[in-house]
């Protein structure tokens, strides 16, 4: 057990580090959708996923985006005894989404794997795509980027504000 604050191993993804991660996930899925490589539309996890599906979204020239909204963590954040069942606020357009088949889910993150478990139980033939991937997750996405240690903490760039910060030795 650590006594370790989520920032003291933190991984601080910036926009522009987003924005490239997702840009590599949608050059490892071009092609790779079930309609001659193309994907009849992509699913954005909200909140998370929003962001990234909308770079995928472009690159692949994809213009049907829909979302589904799942709520797993307290707003405390995914603390293992703050953690809670997944479960579903919003779903996408139910006649497009069918078992999946020719949708390409995109989230920010997987990490103990809860939320996209759920989501796959809905739409199992769905193909599912996250930026950076957690071990406890990993076995619930099929296709992601970066994978980190399980007791990382990233910081999205969503979730943070510029200000100064002091350097490690000396005044400045």
């Amino acid at each position: 057990m650590s006594d370790r604050l989520p920032h003291e191993k933190g991984f601080h993804v910036s926009w522009d580090q987003l924005h490239r991660d997702a840009r590599a996930l949608a050059w490892r899925l071009d092609g790779k959708g079930p309609e001659d490589g193309a994907w009849k539309a992509i699913v954005a996890i909200t909140r998370g996923g929003m962001a990234p599906a909308m770079i995928v979204a472009r690159e692949l020239d994809v213009r049907t985006v829909d979302t589904i909204s799942v709520k797993s963590y307290h707003s405390g954040g995914g603390k293992a005894d703050e953690r809670r069942d997944a479960q579903v606020l919003k779903s996408p357009d139910a006649e497009m989404m069918g078992d999946g088949t020719g949708i390409l889910v995109v989230d920010d993150l997987v990490d103990s794997g809860k939320t996209l478990e759920l989501v796959r139980k809905l739409y199992p033939k769905a193909h599912f795509a996250t930026v950076y991937a957690k071990p406890s997750g990993e076995p619930q996405v099929d296709t992601f980027i970066t994978g980190v240690s399980q007791d990382t903490w990233i910081f999205f760039p969503w979730d943070m504000a510029l200000q100064y910060v002091q350097p490690y030795r000396g005044e400045d």
